[in-house]
């Protein structure tokens, strides 16, 4: 099952609405504030979950009325944000993909947050992505190839982490065998895809990938790398965010 989940960042209404009207969208769940955009623009969750200290009393209450929507009232005192709550519900509902839109925004704890989120994902088997008009973000626990014709962008770029990863890269403008990137240095970036398709193969620890305008891959201790792939007519970020268990 794929499910949407709409969180209370920046949200391009087209972008938005387009990204709702995809194919293969099972259950849409709306994170809190979240709800304001589905609301404004016609569109009923099927699940609102929140502690509601940031969402328009109209939204709620006019969802309410409607009575087409589960709604999930949290405690405002709690351990997680109200999209972990959300994640956590649709991977326990038989999500097997997952969508964060609206997640990225000005509040860049909530960003960071939520990206760190993604590792749920790589504990529970789940394909779990953030979107914007500018950026893509995911994990994986496993190599990547990033098909030239579906690049997110033009420039492909690393940035390790951790000092403890070993990663080669092929298919590349600029190749690496077993190397171990340096977390505080700008080798790894604006790199090029120069065959039909390129392979990040991550042989320890895990990586990060971010799209933006860009093809962002990041290493964490999680170890990752990010990959920022630049592309002239359209910012976007695709982040795959890949681990290994340590």
């Amino acid at each position: 099952m794929r499910y949407l989940i709409v969180c209370g960042g920046k949200i391009d209404k087209e972008f938005g609405l387009n990204e709702i009207k995809t194919d293969g969208i099972d259950a849409i769940i709306a994170a809190d504030s979240g709800m304001d955009f589905l609301y404004e623009n016609g569109v009923t969750p099927d699940i609102i979950v929140g502690d509601f200290d940031s969402t328009t009393t109209n939204a709620l209450e006019y969802f309410e009325r409607k009575g087409q929507t589960e709604i999930r009232r949290l405690n405002p005192i709690k351990d997680d944000t109200d999209t972990e709550y959300a994640i956590r519900l649709a991977i326990s509902e038989g999500a097997r993909s997952i969508v964060l839109l609206g997640a990225t925004g000005s509040r860049i704890d909530h960003v960071l947050g939520n990206i760190s989120l993604l590792g749920i994902g790589l504990e529970s088997g789940t394909d779990i992505s953030i979107i914007d008009t500018n950026n893509r973000i995911r994990m994986a626990d496993k190599p990547v190839t990033i098909e030239k014709s579906a690049q997110y962008g033009r420039f492909v770029s690393l940035i390790a982490l951790t000092d403890d990863n070993e990663v080669s890269l092929k298919g590349f403008k600029y190749p690496v065998t077993d190397y171990s990137f340096d977390r505080f240095t700008s080798l790894g970036i604006s790199n090029e895809i120069v065959d039909d398709h390129a392979l990040i193969d991550i042989h320890r620890e895990n990586l990060s990938l971010l799209s933006q305008k860009i093809d962002f891959l990041g290493v964490l201790v999680y170890y990752g790398f990010r990959i920022i792939s630049e592309k002239p007519d359209y910012r976007r970020i695709d982040i795959h965010c890949v681990g290994f268990g340590t």
